[in-house]
């Protein structure tokens, strides 16, 4: 993701309420690279890293969505994420939330109910993505990639998580990970693909990598982390109109 706070984040070669939702949108893998995938709506995800976007010039450079940095944990709040929000969307960008995970801090439970009393509330008005959960190496200590949880507790926390969101706005979160991540940190379970959007993070060519076990396709996928658009590049499997359909659930 975007970095936002001094601890750097290490990169990898780094979505729904219901499976009939999923199958409408979700439709396969968008091939090639960036470049050929000319019908793909493009996108970026950022944080208080980017601080003051120039939403109307990204919007004149293609952008089409964005994800925003809300939360971390239990205790940290974008300051910019207000005005971030608000200017994506009076520049006709549609626009959603991210909260990036601490499972080492609190339950999944608890930051999804933080999230969405800051930032990760979601409504159907056609420009809100559903609410985003990042999932990454642990930034502030390598050696406890996974947070120091077992996989079996790695996918408890997350479906804690996924519960809230979904108690609180009706929505399933999208799951922003690597493959590398998912398949080492929750052993490659499959019980969240059929209802939980993907959000995967390789830098490369869309559709080249390999996805996250149990998952079969991809909703967005983010390639790169730099490029015309502020923040990290993304690319939405779909048409503008799916995209929009996908916002309202």
């Amino acid at each position: 993701m975007a970095r936002d706070r001094t601890s750097s984040r290490r990169r990898g070669h780094i979505a729904g309420a219901a499976v009939s939702a999923a199958a409408l949108v979700l439709t396969g893998s968008l091939g090639g690279s960036p470049a050929s995938a000319a019908g793909a709506p493009r996108g970026h995800d950022v944080s208080s890293h980017q601080k003051n976007v120039d939403w109307a010039g990204a919007r004149t450079k293609g952008a089409r969505f964005v994800f925003i940095k809300a939360t971390e944990s239990t205790t940290y709040r974008n300051p910019y994420f207000t005005r971030q929000y608000d200017g994506a969307r009076a520049a006709g960008i549609i626009r959603g939330a991210y909260h990036f995970a601490a499972p080492d801090r609190s339950s999944g439970a608890e930051q999804a109910a933080y999230f969405v009393r800051h930032g990760g509330a979601w409504r159907a008005d056609g420009w809100t993505l559903p609410p985003a959960l990042d999932l990454e190496d642990n930034p502030y200590d390598r050696k406890r990639t996974c947070y120091g949880l077992s996989r079996a507790g790695m996918v408890g926390w997350i479906r804690s998580f996924s519960d809230e969101v979904r108690r609180e706005t009706g929505r399933r979160p999208v799951i922003y990970t690597t493959a590398h991540w998912w398949n080492d940190c929750t052993g490659g379970s499959g019980v969240f693909a059929a209802d939980h959007a993907l959000w995967i993070a390789h830098h490369g060519a869309p559709g080249a990598g390999a996805l996250p076990a149990g998952w079969s396709f991809w909703t967005f996928w983010q390639y790169d982390n730099s490029g015309s658009l502020p923040g990290d590049q993304n690319l939405f499997n779909g048409s503008l109109g799916r995209l929009k359909r996908f916002t309202k659930g």
